[in-house]
This record gives structure tokens, sequence and C-alpha cells, in this order.
């Protein structure tokens, strides 16, 4: 059974998911959040699987509340997904710097959300191609010049190429495709990338790609 906490400071928003969400037969609804404050508090105390998180609400908005969530190694299985009311959300950035596993915009269909939620559970980043392509942007503008590829000495060299792959968008598909391998391979070798460097799923995997200069501004053509 996936758990579920549901944190947007609108009734009718939580309530339209949790009719959703509790008539599968695989996902139960925990508990509900009007803020980020009682959201933290109960995800210490129900120990969700996944979190959905508003980014705006009032008191502690969702970005704090994930940053938190993060940070608290006993919280470290929880995974969150930020609700935004437009695709290209100003704080998509700071969000998965903070921890969050991926982004979905909240009229999004019904069928993509149950997916995403099953998703995110099993350990894969949701990051819809408008959202990572606005991710890659970011960290191009704001990136400055490190040294090449500072803290990667733990991984092959193939590893390094598929990690640069993903850190310019390319799909487990798409890298087969650019490296003429199996797609299980590729997902093998992003799969591995992540344990050797900590990484709490594949956006953060894009983060470190950009923070250690394996990948740096101007990749985007």
């Amino acid at each position: 059974m996936i758990r579920v906490l549901l944190a947007d400071d609108q009734l009718l928003v939580r309530a339209g998911f949790r009719a959703l969400l509790d008539a599968q037969p695989d996902i139960e609804v925990v508990g509900e959040a009007a803020d980020g404050g009682q959201a933290l508090a109960l995800v210490r105390e129900l120990r969700p699987d996944i979190v959905l998180m508003d980014i705006r609400m009032p008191e502690l908005d969702g970005l704090a509340a994930t940053r938190r969530i993060s940070e608290e190694p006993a919280l470290e299985q929880v995974k969150v997904v930020m609700l935004t009311t437009f695709e290209l959300d100003e704080y998509v950035f700071e969000a998965i710097r903070s921890g969050a596993s991926g982004f979905l915009v909240k009229d999004t269909e019904p069928e993509e959300l149950l997916r995403a939620v099953r998703a995110v559970v099993d350990g894969h980043a949701l990051l819809s191609p408008g959202v990572t392509r606005r991710l890659i942007a970011e960290f191009a503008a704001r990136s400055k010049q490190p040294a090449a590829a500072e803290g990667l000495s733990g991984l092959t060299e193939r590893e390094r190429e598929v990690m640069a792959l993903v850190g310019i968008g390319m799909s487990n598909e798409e890298i087969a495709r650019r490296l003429v391998v199996s797609p299980l391979t590729a997902k093998t070798h992003v799969s591995r990338t992540m344990v050797k460097l900590g990484a709490r799923d594949r956006a953060q995997l894009v983060v470190l790609a950009y923070e250690s200069g394996l990948v740096r501004p101007g990749w985007l053509g």
C-alpha cells in the first residue's frame, strides 16, 4: 500500500486528490495539511511514502517544508512531489535543490497523477519535458566556470558519459540510442551512477552534473 500525504491550502484541491487516490486499491491517503508546518509535523508523525506538496502555502511554504524533510535523516525515505499551478514554475530550480523528486501541475489528468505517484515511490524522478528543460536552462544561466568534473573520480568513463547525457535532459531511451546500447543497459548505468554519487533520483543527478562541471552552460545549443 502506497501511503500519501496531501499538503495544499485549498480544501477543494485536497478533496479532489483524496477522492481519486483513495479509490485505488494500492494507494491510501493517510493525512492532509493546509500549510507547510502542518505537513512537516504530519510527515514526522505518519512517515508517508510520498507527499504531494503545494509550493505556495501560508505559514511555511512547500519549498521550505521540502527542504526540512530532506534534511532529516529519519525522513530520507519520504518522497516529495511539488504541486504547481503552471508547469514552468519560478521555483523549479530551488525545489529540486531542496530535495523534491518531481513536479505535477494541479490540472494533470487523473491517470497521469496515479502513474506519477507510483513511479516516484518506485524511485523514479518525475519531471515533464517542459520542467526538465526549465531546470537545465536555470543551471545554464546560473552556472559559473567550475573545475572540470570535480567529485566524479569514482565513476567510470561510461558512467560520466551517461551522467552528462542525463544532465542535458536525455531519457534512458535517448541515451541508449546515442550510445548504441539497450535501454536496459542505459538504465543500469544511470542507476549505478546515482548510487555512487548518493543522488536521490534523476533530478538530483542533473544538479550534480552541473555543479561538478561535467555539464556546462552552452550545451543546450
